[in-house]
């Protein structure tokens, strides 16, 4: 058993464990299905902290967790019987206005950046969620509202700090361990701690934004169009397909709420001018029974769906990468998304086209650059009690649905079940992960992940 003691003795930040007041709390992810009770979390405070748990855990064979926001769908931030290094009080935001850079503290939420960037009427691309932690959704990828205009999150990363498996501290970036910072773009959290991001960005304050809503018994038709426009759409409109029910929420008429409908979420960043011209062919794909788009700050676009998805919920993912929806995968998904089994449960489509597709295969760790769309099935509830019912809904529906896809998934939305299919995430690359993940972290101490195996 590792003596705990020494590790206090070698921190100056809390240290909780089993039987500490707080332990119940801290050891909580956004996914309230998951619940893993470590030997102790550390709320480091520092680098130094972040080293030193590090060395205590490989120096004692102790299992290793990182938690960034905690927000991961498989529950990543957290393990059984092993050390948590929570990062949640390494939350600085520092912008420069003048390169148009923002350096951010690895355990930020994206809310704390969107708050700091919009300031200065700039952004970078994350994901739709604002509670979500910078650190998970940029190792994964990034895919969000700004997608299609200024590529993945990783595309716009320009530098990282991290402490590796050894506990030392390095930069990685274009011109210090490139293969560093060409692993972390997409490589997941499986070569060291991430202690502070550097992202380009953009000049983006206000967007049109918010969703459309058609009756599902048409969506096979919206869906089919929605395919046929967004492939072809300039890269200044984003939207993401859904299945979902109306939330009870006075935002929505009264009629609609808990219908379940077919939609287009919505995020214009071009001129004002051409909206109506970009938006008035999609009306005319049948008739929206409801649609608000309208200008909103970024910030107000990225936390519109936060007070819809509190922590503590249910929920199981499943995902794909699809370059095509075919007349018959048009058709299941129509059947499935009809069939949604709980008001949270929903089923997204996110373009991963425009700026994505300019970069190559090779150039980062994320493979899937050709695809149309990265799918999330997430069978969602606040009940314990309907754990069955989410969970074979979305794997029916995955099964359904996986023939027609390009074989690889979004790690952001993998639960940690699915270890097979890391290396046709990866694809092309992962051979090379392999090597760098050998060269870095050679004895797997960072392993609760969607896991990279060194090369032994």
């Amino acid at each position: 058993m590792a003596n705990l003691n020494e590790l206090v003795s070698a921190l100056r930040c809390e240290l909780i464990c089993s039987g500490d007041p707080d332990y119940d709390h801290a050891r909580k992810v956004y996914n309230g299905m998951i619940d893993r009770k470590p030997l102790a979390i550390a709320r480091c405070a520092s680098v130094a902290d972040i080293s030193a748990c590090v060395t205590f855990a490989q120096r004692n064979g102790l299992l290793l967790a990182i938690r960034g926001g905690g927000h991961n769908a498989a529950g990543l931030g957290s393990c059984d019987n092993g050390l948590v290094i929570d990062l949640s009080q390494l939350n600085g935001v520092r912008v420069d206005a003048g390169t148009r850079t923002a350096e951010v503290s690895g355990g930020c939420l994206w809310r704390d950046v969107d708050r700091a960037t919009h300031g200065f009427g700039l952004a970078t691309p994350n994901g739709i969620i604002s509670t979500t932690g910078v650190g998970g959704l940029t190792l994964g990828g990034g895919i969000g509202h700004l997608t299609r205009k200024y590529g993945l999150t990783i595309d716009n990363l320009l530098s990282v700090e991290m402490v590796l498996a050894d506990g030392s501290f390095v930069t990685a970036n274009e011109e210090r361990n490139q293969d560093l910072y060409w692993a972390v773009r997409g490589g997941g959290g499986n070569f060291g701690v991430v202690t502070s991001f550097t992202f380009q960005l953009h000049p983006v304050h206000t967007v049109f934004a918010g969703p459309m809503f058609w009756p599902v018994e048409i969506s096979s038709e919206v869906l089919a169009r929605y395919q046929e426009f967004i492939i072809g759409a300039p890269d200044d409109i984003n939207g993401f397909f859904a299945f979902l029910k109306v939330a009870p929420s006075s935002h929505f008429p009264e009629p609609l709420h808990l219908r379940t409908v077919c939609g287009v979420v919505w995020c214009y960043t071009g001129a004002s001018d051409q909206l109506e011209q970009i938006m008035n062919p999609v009306r005319r794909w049948s008739k929206p029974i409801f649609e608000e788009i309208r200008s909103m700050p970024v910030p107000a676009l990225q936390s519109m769906f936060d007070s819809l998805r509190p922590a503590g919920h249910q929920w199981y993912w499943k995902s794909d990468f699809f370059n095509a929806l075919s007349d018959e995968a048009i058709r299941r998904h129509s059947q499935y998304g009809a069939r949604l089994p709980t008001s949270l449960s929903t089923m997204h489509l996110y373009p991963t086209n425009g700026a994505v597709h300019r970069k190559a295969e090779s150039e980062t760790a994320f493979a899937f650059r050709k695809t149309h769309w990265a799918e999330a099935i997430a069978g969602v509830d606040p009940d314990p009690a309907n754990r069955d019912a989410i969970v074979g809904w979305a794997r029916e529906c995955w099964e359904a649905l996986h023939p027609y896809s390009a074989g690889g998934a979004y790690i952001n939305f993998m639960m940690d079940e699915e270890p097979n299919r890391v290396a046709a995430t990866y694809g092309c690359n992962y051979e090379r992960l392999r090597e760098i993940k050998s060269k870095y972290d050679p004895e797997n101490i960072f392993r609760v992940n969607h896991n990279v195996t060194p090369k032994r």
